[in-house]
């Protein structure tokens, strides 16, 4: 105590707020047909991750690394949706807007880290297209199974670790002016930046989470990308050029569905009020779960194949009964 205290100051004490104010949509016309299509992307979100989640499990053909790393995406996304949307609507919808502080910082660590493996899975999607068009003869000694788990386990720990640190800098804040968050959920920014006390390691690792959980993954992709586009560039034929960027394409949407709301947000900040800024963040954390499985089904031949193999076992399991 003494410690917090003396960061402080002399003349002022620490202080943990029993809880926060959450006030981003308060305010803004016509907010209950947002609630409204927020509970319709929450649906969505929840009915095609299960269904993805649950066709790579009963289909045997697609035990392969890459939908290993589409099962994780999968499931992230549905863990990420329960953890945002529904607390979001119950904050709003129906005037819960004081959250307990450490409710608060849960949340914040569940949809941080979820945020995060978002941006991390996309990066190891794009090492697996990377590696099984530049080095397609090596591809199925190098890109096991084991190897994307231990991939996957890495990113994991990797973002629990990162959110740890940022959630855990946030308790040795003291508040002692207002509890008010103007963000649609507790978000380390807005919150950190209520604190009396010195917020200089909360600066920086504010500076620092973003770019190496978003802009240092989108870099990589970038890259990537650019070296996936050489080598498909000394390939003979048309046919086969088309037919390894295919394998892309599901990707590079999911990579959009991601990166691009976020670019657009943070480019034009300054120029949209903050309103409008929360609505974007919001539409840009609740859109790519919902639409990630939809692009997988519409953009993949294997899961499309196997959807209709389940499909038809079911009807005739049905008329054998």
């Amino acid at each position: 105590m003494e410690l917090f205290n003396s960061a402080l100051g002399k003349n002022i004490t620490f202080v943990r707020p029993a809880y926060f104010i959450i006030t981003g949509f308060i305010g803004i016309p016509n907010i209950k047909y947002y609630y409204v299509f927020l509970c319709f992307v929450y649906i969505i979100a929840v009915l095609g991750n299960t269904i993805v989640m649950a066709v790579i499990i009963l289909d045997h053909n697609l035990k392969t690394p890459k939908y290993v790393a589409v099962f994780n995406l999968a499931f992230v996304d549905l863990f990420g949706s329960s953890a945002l949307v529904p607390k979001v609507l119950d904050i709003f919808l129906f005037n819960h807007y004081h959250v307990p502080y450490y409710d608060c910082l849960v949340m914040l660590f569940f949809c941080y880290t979820c945020l995060s493996m978002q941006s991390l899975n996309l990066v190891i999607l794009c090492y697996d297209r990377l590696m099984a068009i530049t080095y397609p003869l090596h591809y199925q000694m190098r890109i096991t199974n084991r190897f994307m788990l231990n991939l996957i386990a890495f990113a994991w720990v990797f973002a629990i670790i990162a959110v740890l640190i940022t959630v855990g800098l946030l308790t040795r804040l003291s508040f002692c002016r207002s509890v008010v968050v103007k963000s649609y959920f507790c978000d380390h920014g807005q919150i950190y930046k209520l604190a009396c006390n010195d917020k200089t390691p909360n600066m920086v690792i504010g500076g620092l989470f973003p770019f190496l959980l978003v802009w240092l993954p989108l870099a990589f992709i970038v890259f990537s990308y650019s070296f996936i586009g050489y080598a498909l560039s000394k390939i003979a034929t048309k046919n086969e050029r088309v037919k390894a960027f295919k394998t892309c394409t599901a990707h590079l949407s999911l990579v959009a569905l991601y990166f691009l709301p976020i670019l657009v947000t943070f480019t034009m900040s300054s120029r949209i009020n903050l309103n409008a800024r929360i609505i974007n963040l919001s539409m840009a954390s609740v859109f790519p779960p919902m639409l990630n499985p939809i692009v997988y089904v519409l953009q993949t031949q294997e899961i499309k194949e196997s959807i209709k193999k389940i499909l038809k076992i079911r009807g005739q399991f049905k008329m054998t009964v």
